[in-house]
Order: C-alpha cells, then sequence, then structure tokens
C-alpha cells in the first residue's frame, strides 16, 4: 500500500472513528467516511491486546496485503479505518481474505 494510500494523522483517525459509519465482524471493525477525493485513503488499527509488537506488525502487514487484493473493490470516494480484532489470528490467509471481501460487499450495500 503506497503512503499516499495510508491515513497516518491521529487526527484524522479520530475523526472517521468518531464520525464515520461502521461495520464489523468477528474479524474486524471498519469504519468509513465520505469524502470528495476520487481515491480511498486507509488506516489499520491493531490493539495492544495482542501482547507482542512482532504480532501486531505481522497483523498490519496482512491487512495491508489484503486492501491491497482488494482495493478495486472498494467504493472510490470514501476513507476507511480497518480495526483488527484478535480473532483474525485464529483464521488462515485465505478466510481472512474471503471474509474482508464479504465485509466490502456490506459497505456496497449500504
Amino acid at each position: 500500500m503506497k503512503k499516499k494510500d495510508r491515513i497516518k494523522s491521529s487526527i484524522e483517525f479520530n475523526k472517521i472513528i468518531k464520525i464515520g459509519k461502521k461495520i464489523s465482524n468477528a474479524f474486524y471493525a471498519i469504519f468509513y467516511i465520505e469524502k470528495e477525493e476520487e481515491n480511498p485513503k486507509f488506516g489499520i488499527g491493531v490493539s495492544k491486546k495482542f501482547k507482542k509488537a512482532v504480532l501486531r506488525n505481522k497483523v498490519k502487514r496482512q491487512m495491508r496485503e489484503i486492501i491491497f487484493k482488494t482495493k478495486n473493490l472498494f467504493p472510490k470516494n470514501k476513507n476507511y479505518i480497518i480495526i483488527v480484532k484478535e480473532e483474525f489470528t485464529k483464521i488462515s490467509f485465505d478466510e481472512k481474505l474471503n471474509n474482508f471481501k464479504k465485509v466490502i460487499g456490506e459497505i456496497h450495500e449500504k
């Protein structure tokens, strides 16, 4: 995922979480907000409940890869914050990808 496609600012992160819409399942909570620009931006949040930094970083890398593979499925005029839940580590990468695609489908329906 390119740096221009990332949300790094904690102010923007918090704004999206506070006023954005939310869709979640057992593995992810996705907050999103409408915007005028055409390129979507993404932020990834991983809780400190993942005790080791190595595991948190691995989860972030996997999420960036999932976003990269599914980027064309996202509505273009939104910013997204993806909060990863603990259950995420208990399933295979293919299951993670399929579950994520289902959640994106729910965003399209709303």
